[in-house]
């Protein structure tokens, strides 16, 4: 599977101590996430990627435990909507 994620143009991030609000411009719906949501959206930024990928992006080495969390997490940011897949 891969994951995409909008442009940040298309976004409004503002960090809120341990949490940070992202503004969705496309869906108007504003959203709370914690580490890793705005690191995803930072380098995904307009393109899509793999689970493998995005962990390389983020410099996360790669490991059966964290490839699961990382593969909960994308999901649940597809639930809402900040991700699509491709």
């Amino acid at each position: 599977m891969r994951y995409r994620a909008d442009p940040q143009a298309l976004l409004q991030i503002v960090p809120l101590d341990v949490l940070t609000a992202i503004y969705h411009r496309r869906s108007g719906q504003t959203h709370l996430g914690a580490e890793p949501v705005p690191e995803i959206l930072g380098v995904l930024n307009g393109s899509d990627g793999t689970v493998v990928e995005i962990l390389d992006r983020l410099g996360i080495q790669e490991a059966v435990e964290t490839r699961a969390r990382l593969q909960e997490r994308l999901d649940e940011m597809v639930a809402t909507g900040l991700l699509c897949l491709r």
